[in-house]
């Protein structure tokens, strides 16, 4: 059965956008970076949660973050009040950022700083629960963000950011108390798409949760360290 012309265009663009995803994590493995692409619908908090790790880990990492937004630079100005390198993408009418884009951000971070002195990269991805799971942009690691406001069905309506995920932060659930939502019900779901994802409810807010995610996230990076240390050793 041949493919129809949509699908082989569509493969193509895949395969391009990786070939590029693979040169960007090329360049992090070399610098000794660790690359987190964080994802999720829009509103679901993918800033604050930026603006909480940026402020509780300064002492503890050197970091930068790579700014994806359709139009206007006002989340990276939000982020840049915590002294880090911000990188701002605009995608114009497109959905998500592409590993092209990526590879944008990275020279003007290499010409800006010296990517060796930095341990993490947080990509903020354009708020969208479907292309930006697709679309590498040569991250070690995929994070998704589900709000509780946004229902218990989403995992299964939009199954390829579950599936893609390794780390899935439950978030607003300082809000679940006023909502019609089973919590438990929402991790049933995403198990059902993908049993290995780590799981990790949060409330920016109440700031519940975050030792968690900071945890996760600084071991994360240790690890590829390790490993990439490893890797040059050998």
């Amino acid at each position: 059965m041949h493919q129809t012309f949509d699908a082989a265009i569509e493969l193509n663009l895949l395969h391009a956008n990786q070939e590029g995803a693979n040169h960007n994590r090329e360049h992090f493995d070399r610098w000794g970076i660790t690359c987190l692409n964080i994802m999720s619908s829009p509103g679901a908090g993918k800033t604050v949660l930026l603006e909480k790790t940026l402020a509780a880990l300064q002492d503890k990492l050197s970091m930068a973050v790579i700014e994806g937004d359709m139009t206007t630079e006002l989340d990276a100005d939000r982020l840049r009040q915590y002294g880090v390198p911000v990188i701002p993408i605009n995608t114009g009418r497109s959905c998500h950022l592409d590993s092209k884009m990526v590879a944008g951000g990275i020279h003007t971070l290499q010409h800006q700083h010296n990517p060796e002195n930095i341990d993490l990269v947080l990509v903020e991805n354009v708020g969208n629960l479907v292309c930006p799971a697709e679309f590498e942009v040569g991250e070690h690691a995929k994070v998704a963000l589900l709000s509780v406001t946004e229902g218990e069905d989403k995992p299964l309506k939009y199954p390829v950011m579950f599936q893609e995920a390794d780390c899935l932060l439950i978030t607003k659930t300082d809000l679940a108390p006023y909502l019609d939502v089973d919590l438990e019900k929402i991790i049933a779901n995403v198990r059902q798409m993908n049993s290995d994802v780590a799981i990790i409810s949060v409330s920016s807010k109440t700031e519940k949760g975050l030792n968690i995610w900071f945890d996760w996230l600084l071991n994360r990076v240790a690890t590829n360290k390790l490993d990439n240390n490893c890797f040059k050793s050998n």
